[in-house]
C-alpha cells in the first residue's frame, strides 16, 4: 500500500474527483482519498510518478510519501487562515451592512458623500469587491475545479457569490448611463455569502481538528530527547536518533523514549496511555517497557530493543492512522452521490432561474434570487465527512483504550457482530496449567511430597504443582520445603508418572505420584476420593494422583484456568444479542466443562487448527451472518482471515495480529466487549450523521428553488442559506465528537 499528501481538497467532490482520476490509471488495483485527512492510499504496481500526475492533471496537488511520513492534515494552519480571513472579511463587511441594510431599511444616517443612490452603489461595489478579494480562494478553485470538468463546492460558492456581484454590477453601470430609479443591488449578498460560508468552514477547521486529538495526543506521547548512557556518562539524544541497544536512563516522571528491557532499578509504571489501564505495573529488572509509557516513581535504565517506527507506539499511531484514512461501507452511497453533486445543484439552480424568469414574467431579480440561493444551500461536505469524522474519532477512542482497528471497515463491522467465536487456549483461558483442588486428608503433607517430586519434573503439570506451591509459600500458605539433600534414586516411568525416595520422620520412605492406574497399584484409593474425581474429571479438570508405599495420600487437580473477566465479558455479549461460540481442540468433557465456568453457549470440541476456518465459514451461512473470531495464535490465522471481523489477542502471535483486523492490545477478551460497544457506537453515528446530511439536502434545496413558496409562502434568502451550508459541516462533526463521550468501562 502506497500513501500520498493530498493538497487543494476542498469538498467530497473533490475527494471523488481525486479518486476518479487515480483509479483510471493502469496499475492501480483499489485507491481510497480521505477528505478529513488530506489523504490517499492506493494499492497496486503504478509508479509514484504516474499516480502523482495523475491527481496533477485532475486539478490537485499530490506529493509521495515515505514509509515514515505521515499526511499532514493541514487543520491548524487552515483554522488559523480561515480565522484570519473571516476577521478581515467581517470589519469590511460591517460598513457594506450598514450602508445597505442599516440605512435602506432602518433609515440610519450616512455622510455627504453617500447622499445618492448611485454613490451608495458604487461604496458598495468596492467594498463588496474587497471581500471578494480576502476570500479569493473559492473563486480560484472554483474555477480549477470547473476548468478540469470537477466542480466543487467552491465552484457553488463562487458562482452564488460572482453571480450576485455581476448583476449588481450591471444594475449599477446601467444605472450611471440611464441615470434615475433606485434599483435593489446585491453586493451585501454576494459578500454575507463569502462571511457566512468562511466562517462555516473555519468552525469545521476546528471541529475536524479536534477528531485527530487522540493521534495527535498519541504522537506527543513519546519524548523529544533520551539520556543514553555512553562510556558511564548521560548524553541527551534525539529520540529520533535512538539505535538499537542503546542503554536509556529514565527517571520519575519521564517518559519511554523506546521499547525496551530494564537492566538496572525498579519502579511503576503508568501504562494507561497504550492500554488503557489505570493501575500502574511493577517493573524491575528483565521487565519489558514501552514508548511513550510514563516511569512514576524509580530510577530506571533501559537497553532499546526497538525504536523509532518500531515501536509499540508507532505501530499504534500507523493503525489508528491507516484506518482513518480508509473508508467504511457505509459511505459508498454518499461516495457515489458526491461525484455528480455538484453538476447536478448547478443543473438544478439554471432550471430554477429559467422556471422563476417564466413564472414571474421576467423578473431578473426574483429569479437569481432563487437560483443563487440554490447554489450556496447546497452543502456536499456534509455528505463527506459524515463517516470519516465519525471513523476517526471513534479509531481515537479505541486507542485510548488498547482497541486498534486496521481499516474503517472493521470498525463499522464491529458493531454488526452477530456471533463472536472465541479460541480456547491462550484466549478464554491463560493457556497455562493451574492448580484449582488439593483432595487429602493432610494437605500439607500432600503438597510437601508434591513439591518435592514434582520439581525435578518439567512436564508442565509438574511446573503448575511448583507454580502454586511457591506462590503460596511466598503468600505463608505453604509449608516448608523438603531439603533437596532428603530426596535419592529419582525415577521418572514413562507412561505412568515419578517415583523416589524421600526422608520423612528420620527413615526413606518410597513415595509415587502420576495417573490413577499407577497410584492404584501401590495404594487403593479410597471411595469418597473416587467419587470426588468424577466430578473434577467432568469439570475438564486433569488429576494428578500422589501415594507413598501402602498409603494414598491425595490428589491435586489441574486445568488451564479462565482469564480474570472472562464470564462478565461473556454474559455481556449475550445481553447484546452475540452467540458466543468457543472453537477447542480439547475433548467435549474439557471444552464444555470451559465453556460452562466461562458463561459460553456454544461449543465446537475437538475441532483441528484447519477445520477452524471452515466452522467459521458454517457460522457465516453463505456471507449472511456477520462473525466475529478472536485468537492468538499462529493456527488461528486462518480463522481470522475468514471470519467478517479477526480479532487478535495482543499477547498472540505476530502471525495471528498480522491476520487480523483487530487488535487487543492488553489481552483482556472484555476488550471484545469494548470493541463491540464502540462499533455499534460509531455505526449509529456514521448513520445519524448521513442522514443529517441527506436530509438537509433534499429539504433545503427545493426550500431555496422556491418550491415551498407557493404552498406554504416559503422561501429562502441567499445569505440565510449561506448560513444554513455553513453550519450543516460543522453540525457533522460536532455530532462525531460526541463519541469521545462513549462510556466502555466495565459495568460496577
Amino acid at each position: 500500500m502506497k500513501r500520498y499528501q493530498i493538497k487543494g481538497m476542498s469538498c467530497a467532490a473533490c475527494a471523488a474527483r481525486v479518486e476518479k482520476a487515480v483509479s483510471r490509471v493502469e496499475g492501480v488495483d483499489s485507491v481510497t482519498v480521505s477528505l478529513l485527512t488530506n489523504s490517499m492510499t492506493v494499492e497496486g504496481t503504478a509508479d509514484d510518478k504516474t499516480v502523482v500526475t495523475a491527481v496533477k492533471q485532475a486539478g490537485y496537488g499530490a506529493k509521495a510519501l515515505k514509509e515514515s511520513e505521515r499526511a499532514e492534515t493541514g487543520q491548524d494552519t487552515e483554522f488559523k487562515t480561515l480565522r484570519r480571513r473571516f476577521f478581515v472579511s467581517l470589519a469590511v463587511l460591517l460598513p457594506l451592512m450598514y450602508v445597505s441594510m442599516g440605512h435602506m431599511a432602518f433609515g440610519w444616517p450616512l455622510p455627504g458623500f453617500l447622499s445618492t443612490h448611485t454613490a451608495m452603489g458604487v461604496f458598495e461595489a468596492v467594498l463588496a469587491l474587497a471581500v471578494m478579494v480576502v476570500n479569493r480562494k473559492f473563486f480560484i478553485n472554483g474555477w480549477k475545479g470547473a476548468v478540469h470538468g470537477a466542480p466543487n463546492m467552491d465552484t457553488l460558492v463562487a458562482l452564488g457569490s460572482g453571480v450576485s456581484y455581476v448583476y449588481s454590477l450591471v444594475l449599477l453601470i446601467l444605472l450611471f448611463v440611464r441615470g434615475g430609479g433606485m434599483p435593489t443591488f446585491w453586493f451585501e449578498s454576494a459578500a454575507m455569502i463569502l462571511v457566512l460560508i468562511t466562517l462555516g468552514k473555519m468552525l469545521e477547521a476546528y471541529s475536524k481538528g479536534r477528531t485527530t486529538d487522540a493521534l495527535e495526543g498519541l504522537r506527543k506521547l513519546s519524548p523529544e530527547t533520551a539520556n543514553v548512557l555512553r562510556d558511564g556518562t548521560e548524553e541527551p539524544v534525539q529520540t529520533k536518533d535512538l539505535k538499537t541497544g542503546d542503554l536509556i536512563a529514565v527517571r520519575p516522571g519521564e517518559s519511554f523514549p523506546a521499547d525496551g528491557v530494564v537492566v538496572s532499578g525498579a519502579s511503576s509504571v503508568n501504562e494507561a496511555s497504550l492500554t488503557g489501564e489505570s493501575v500502574p505495573v511493577d517493573k524491575e529488572e528483565g521487565s519489558s517497557v514501552s514508548a511513550g509509557t510514563v516511569n512514576l516513581n524509580g530510577f530506571l535504565v533501559v537497553r532499546a530493543t526497538k525504536v523509532g517506527e518500531e515501536t509499540l507506539l508507532s505501530k499504534i499511531i500507523r493503525l489508528v492512522s491507516d484506518s482513518s484514512a480508509t473508508k467504511a461501507p457505509a459511505q459508498r452511497i454518499a461516495d457515489k452521490i458526491s461525484g455528480i453533486f455538484v453538476p447536478v445543484v448547478i443543473g438544478i439552480a439554471l432550471v430554477t432561474f429559467a422556471v422563476w424568469m417564466f413564472i414571474s414574467g421576467g423578473d431578473v431579480g426574483k429569479s437569481l434570487t432563487y437560483a443563487v440561493s440554490v447554489l450556496v444551500v447546497s452543502c456536499p461536505c456534509a455528505l463527506g465527512l459524515a463517516t470519516p469524522v465519525a471513523i476517526m474519532v471513534g479509531s481515537g477512542v479505541g486507542a485510548k483504550h488498547g482497541i486498534l482497528f486496521k481499516t474503517a471497515a472493521a470498525l463499522e463491522g464491529a458493531g454488526k457482530v452477530r456471533i463472536a467465536a472465541f479460541d480456547k487456549t491462550g484466549t478464554v483461558t491463560k493457556g497455562e496449567p493451574a492448580v484449582t483442588d488439593v483432595v487429602s486428608e493432610d494437605e500439607t503433607e500432600l503438597i510437601r511430597i508434591a513439591y518435592a517430586l514434582e520439581k525435578q519434573s518439567e512436564h508442565p503439570l509438574a511446573l503448575s504443582v511448583v507454580r502454586y506451591v511457591e506462590e503460596s509459600r511466598a503468600n505463608g500458605l505453604a509449608p516448608a520445603e523438603i531439603s533437596p539433600e532428603k530426596m535419592r534414586n529419582f525415577v521418572s516411568v514413562p507412561g505412568k508418572g515419578l517415583k523416589a525416595e524421600l526422608e520423612l520422620n528420620g527413615k526413606y520412605v518410597q513415595v509415587y505420584g502420576g495417573k490413577n492406574a499407577y497410584i492404584s497399584e501401590i495404594a487403593p484409593v479410597p471411595e469418597t476420593v473416587d467419587e470426588k474425581a468424577e466430578a473434577l474429571k467432568k469439570e475438564g479438570k486433569t488429576l494428578l494422583w500422589f501415594a507413598e508405599e501402602g498409603r494414598f495420600l491425595g490428589l491435586i487437580a489441574v486445568s488451564d484456568v479462565l482469564k480474570d473477566g472472562v464470564r462478565e465479558s461473556m454474559e455481556e455479549l449475550n445481553g447484546l444479542g452475540i452467540r458466543t461460540v468457543m472453537l477447542s481442540g480439547d475433548n467435549e468433557v474439557t471444552a464444555n466443562a470451559i465453556a460452562k465456568e466461562a458463561g459460553i453457549t456454544e461449543v465446537a470440541a475437538e475441532v483441528l487448527p484447519d477445520e477452524k476456518e471452515e466452522r467459521i465459514r458454517e457460522y457465516q451461512s453463505g456471507g449472511t451472518v456477520p462473525v466475529m473470531m478472536v485468537g492468538d495464535g499462529m493456527n488461528d490465522a486462518p480463522a481470522l482471515t475468514t471470519a467478517d471481523l479477526g480479532a487478535a489477542i495482543g499477547a498472540g502471535t505476530d502471525v495471528a495480529i498480522d491476520a487480523a483486523d483487530l487488535v487487543l492490545v492488553r489481552s483482556d477478551v472484555y476488550d471484545v466487549v469494548k470493541a463491540v460497544k464502540l462499533g455499534k457506537d460509531v455505526y449509529r453515528n456514521i448513520l445519524e450523521n448521513l442522514f443529517w446530511a441527506f436530509f438537509y439536502n433534499v429539504l433545503m434545496i427545493p426550500l431555496a428553488a422556491g418550491v415551498f413558496s407557493g404552498i406554504f409562502g416559503w422561501s429562502l434568502d441567499p445569505m440565510i442559506a449561506a448560513a444554513a451550508m455553513s453550519l450543516s459541516s460543522f453540525t457533522v462533526v460536532m455530532n462525531a465528537l460526541r463519541l469521545n463521550l462513549v462510556k466502555l468501562e466495565k459495568k460496577r
